[in-house]
């Protein structure tokens, strides 16, 4: 992950006490992080909608079929934000904004198609309606375009970060997808993987924006310690949300992880308490991938016995507890104080 961070597999801050009822839809802080940088934004979709242009129809047909299914855009607004709050050139942060949503928007195809996955955003798959090499073919040319940005922007510092997060996510993947049906997975192998396949990006997003401001290593280090344990509390909420949360806010197929045997926060807590027969529940549908119609019923009622939705998100709140302080480092700015409630956003939230 960027300049060598390491996310603390133990964390021990207090959980923040603000809970998904004292949020307001009115005060989304992603709502308002994407109307304070709307014009930017602007300008990010427009670079990406140049880039995405080919003369084989099929790459941005496909590539516009996900991007324009929507999406938070949240590490774009985070590469942006990470900018203004230093004082950046916005010019050059609105290219590498969308190099980074190229980099997220390509491992969304590869991933879909490895996990065989159904719907993505409440549409579709693009595997399913393009195929499998397409969107494997599609996705490397969304890598390369992203590299060909890094190159146009001239900074060896952000081709090394946006390079090496590139690299560190498909490692994630791959120890994922080792890691698919293992029971014994350890909540610090589930760190390290979520870690990679998530928060790394989210940490170079952030990265990147002092680095285009030319501000010192301290600054560039406190952005990406804030964007790697956002992001690993904002993957721990999701892996929560996919046994808890309602599929049409979701805008994916609840139940996901769970079919695809991925051994996740809830699972993991509640496995260690798990009584002989939740063993063997498990060893069934996990292990020996052996699903029933009721199974996914079964493990929600299992993880409500043992509040591991809850023990979840106080793990994923101790993470953005150390997002919090990390960001507390960078200069009083308007986009720093919407940053500092996103983070309680992002594990609270509901979709």
């Amino acid at each position: 992950m960027p300049r060598g961070l390491k996310p603390d597999l133990n964390p021990s801050m207090p959980a923040n006490k603000t809970t998904c009822q004292s949020l307001d839809e009115s005060a989304n802080p992603l709502a308002q992080l994407s109307a304070l940088l709307e014009g930017d934004m602007a300008a990010v979709n427009d670079e990406i909608i140049k880039r995405m242009d080919s003369p084989v129809a099929m790459i941005p047909q496909l590539a516009s079929y996900l991007i324009a299914a929507g999406g938070k855009r949240i590490r774009p607004l985070l590469t942006l934000a990470a900018t203004q709050i230093y004082g950046g050139a916005m010019t050059r942060a609105h290219g590498l904004a969308s190099a980074v949503e190229f980099i997220h928007t390509a491992t969304l195809l590869h991933d879909d198609v490895v996990d065989e996955s159904a719907e993505r955003r409440g549409q579709p798959a693009a595997n399913l309606v393009f195929g499998n090499q397409a969107s494997v073919l599609v996705g490397d040319f969304l890598f390369s375009r992203a590299f060909q940005i890094m190159t146009d922007d001239g900074s060896l510092d952000v081709l090394r970060i946006l390079s090496s997060a590139s690299a560190i996510i498909a490692q994630g993947e791959v120890m994922q997808l080792a890691n698919a049906g293992n029971l014994a997975t350890s909540m610090k192998e589930y760190i390290e993987i979520i870690t990679a396949k998530t928060a790394a990006l989210f940490a170079a997003a952030c990265e990147v924006g002092p680095i285009i401001a030319e501000a010192d290593v301290s600054a560039a280090q406190a952005m990406a310690e804030y964007g790697l344990n956002m992001g690993i509390a904002f993957q721990i909420a999701d892996d929560a949300l996919d046994y808890d949360a309602d599929r049409t806010k979701l805008g994916k197929d609840i139940g996901d992880d769970f079919r695809e045997s991925k051994m996740t926060a809830p699972v993991i807590l509640a496995l260690a308490k798990a009584d002989e027969t939740e063993k063997i529940f498990w060893s069934r549908v996990i292990q020996e991938k052996d699903q029933r119609d009721s199974d996914f019923q079964t493990a929600q009622n299992i993880l409500a016995k043992h509040n591991a939705i809850e023990e979840s998100l106080r793990l994923a709140e101790q993470y953005g507890e150390k997002a919090r302080l990390a960001l507390a480092e960078a200069p009083d700015h308007e986009c720093r104080a919407i940053l500092n409630e996103l983070v309680t956003y992002s594990i609270h939230r509901t979709n």
